[in-house]
């Protein structure tokens, strides 16, 4: 598996001019018998704004990552850069993830998130690390799981769905959005 490179801000999305810096996907790992979850978020390069899917997913992602941290190593990955991704970060109160840069490398095309066309699509990657140090791709899901089902690969990972699938009504034609009207 090859030891792709990211780029990453500050912790601190509030952090300023702090300086971006590279780190390999090896050092995501924070401990021995860990495994590293990504989710590729689809933005940057042809996708110019932030996709509304992904957002919703991740703003679940961001309420629950104190309880992810106590067994996983969770983060980000977006080929945007940093500065937009960020910004769509502080605008969306995400201050619990890890967000990563790797617009700059073949991560998302190498594990299908991203076609030759640089058409993007949100997945879910999962890596560990041998004893002796070697990276282990162990399994990725795609949202499509066929021509006609296109959004149910990976809906387990959103509340939102689950909660809809329990009412009479169900999903009906929801579909997520940066911005919803006020309901009060």
């Amino acid at each position: 598996m090859d030891d792709y490179v990211f780029r990453e801000g500050p912790a601190d999305l509030g952090a300023g001019d702090t300086p971006e810096r590279s780190v390999r996907l090896s050092e995501l790992f924070s401990g021995p018998g860990r495994s590293v979850v990504v989710y590729h978020f689809m933005y940057g390069k042809k996708q110019t704004t932030p996709c509304p899917m992904c957002t919703m997913w991740i703003d679940g992602f961001n309420g629950i990552a104190s309880h992810l941290a106590q067994r996983i190593d969770f983060l980000i990955a977006a080929a945007a850069d940093l500065p937009a991704l960020r910004q769509h970060a502080r605008h969306r109160g995400w201050h619990n993830l890890r967000l990563l840069s790797c617009g700059d490398s073949t991560f998302k095309y190498d594990l299908a998130s991203e076609d030759a066309n640089g058409t993007q699509d949100s997945t879910i990657s999962v890596f560990t690390r041998d004893d002796d140090g070697a990276i282990r791709h162990v399994y990725s899901a795609h949202p499509r799981m066929g021509v006609d089902i296109k959004e149910r690969g990976i809906d387990l990972l959103t509340p939102v769905y689950n909660l809809f699938d329990l009412v009479p009504e169900g999903r009906g034609d929801f579909y997520g959005k940066l911005t919803y009207p006020n309901r009060s």
